[in-house]
This record gives structure tokens, C-alpha cells and sequence, in this order.
């Protein structure tokens, strides 16, 4: 049984690798541009209808507390009149709007932190999203240009950082000699 998983690994990996050379990292990186662009694009709508329900939980609890006010009013008038039943269902219907109040205040609080929330995952991913752009301009920029090595492949960035130039042997040397001279 070990002997037929290693072998699926194997077969795995060896088509993984032709998958991965098959890719061209200039699309991907585009397409990954556009799929975090769509992204961006629903998160703002999903900020902007928050924001919006934001401002109607606003209204309505603006309304209710108009209303809680004007039952209020007319609770004193019908305690001055000595009507106790008028009264128990304006009482009722106090309690009832002050319990949407609540309610409404709750909501409210919770988009407060939602808003918070995506307003920073927005201005982060758009941060990301900047600096996605960035890099494939230089793909298209390092990819026009013809005999440069890919930017984004490994073993060029490794050659770039050990090319020694002349100037540095030059240095290392007079150091290595006094060095040597001094002992």
C-alpha cells in the first residue's frame, strides 16, 4: 500500500511541475489583479448598503422616539382625565417602541463595528491591490524587454545578488593584502 501512495505522489508532483511551467505568471498575475479588483468592488457595495442601513436604523429610531414622546403626551392627558385603561395601552405601546429602540440601538452598534471592520479590510486589500499593480508593471515592463531574466523567477534573483563586479574584487583584495601584511 506505501508503495502505491509514494507513487501517486510522484505522478502528483511530476504533473504539478508540468502545470507550474504550462502557467504563465504575466496572467496570473493579471487575472489575480481582476479577481482581487471584483472583490474590491463587492466589499465597497457591501460598506455603501451598511452605510445605508446605517442611516434608515437612524430614521427609525429618530421616528420612535418622536413617537415615544408624543405617547408620553398623551398619557398625561389621559391621567389628568382619569382614564386608566386609555392609559395601560398607551403604556403598552411605550414599552413596546422602547423595546424597538433597544433593538434598533443594538443593530446600530453592530454595523458601527462592521463598518469599522471592513472599512480597514478595504483600505488593506486596496493596499495589497496597489502593490499587485505594481509588480506587474514590472513583469510587463521586465517582460518586454527582451533577454532579461524573469523577475519573478528564483534563480535570476539569486544570480543578480551574486554577480561580484570588478570594483568589489578590488576592494576585497587591497583588504585581503593588508590583512596578510599587517600579521
Amino acid at each position: 500500500m506505501a508503495l502505491i501512495t509514494r507513487i501517486s505522489r510522484l505522478f502528483k508532483a511530476d504533473f504539478h511541475a508540468v502545470l507550474d511551467q504550462l502557467e504563465e505568471p504575466g496572467q496570473l498575475l493579471k487575472q489575480a489583479i481582476r479577481e482581487m479588483e471584483d472583490e474590491l468592488a463587492a466589499a465597497d457595495k457591501r460598506v455603501c448598503l451598511c452605510a445605508h442601513e446605517q442611516a434608515a436604523l437612524d430614521a427609525r429610531r429618530d421616528e420612535l422616539e418622536r413617537s415615544v414622546q408624543e405617547i408620553d403626551e398623551e398619557m398625561d392627558l389621559c391621567f389628568a382625565s382619569n382614564k386608566g385603561e386609555l392609559a395601560r395601552t398607551l403604556v403598552r405601546k411605550k414599552l413596546e417602541a422602547q423595546r424597538i429602540v433597544k433593538r434598533l440601538n443594538s443593530r446600530h452598534a453592530a454595523n458601527d463595528k462592521f463598518l469599522a471592520e471592513q472599512k480597514a479590510s478595504l483600505q488593506q486589500n486596496r493596499t495589497t491591490l496597489d502593490g499587485l499593480k505594481q509588480k506587474a508593471e514590472i513583469f510587463a515592463e521586465s517582460a518586454a524587454e527582451s533577454g532579461e531574466a524573469n523577475p519573478f523567477d528564483d534563480s535570476a534573483w539569486l544570480a543578480r545578488d551574486l554577480r561580484v563586479n570588478d570594483e568589489e574584487v578590488e576592494v576585497a583584495f587591497l583588504r585581503e593584502q593588508h590583512r596578510r601584511s599587517a600579521s
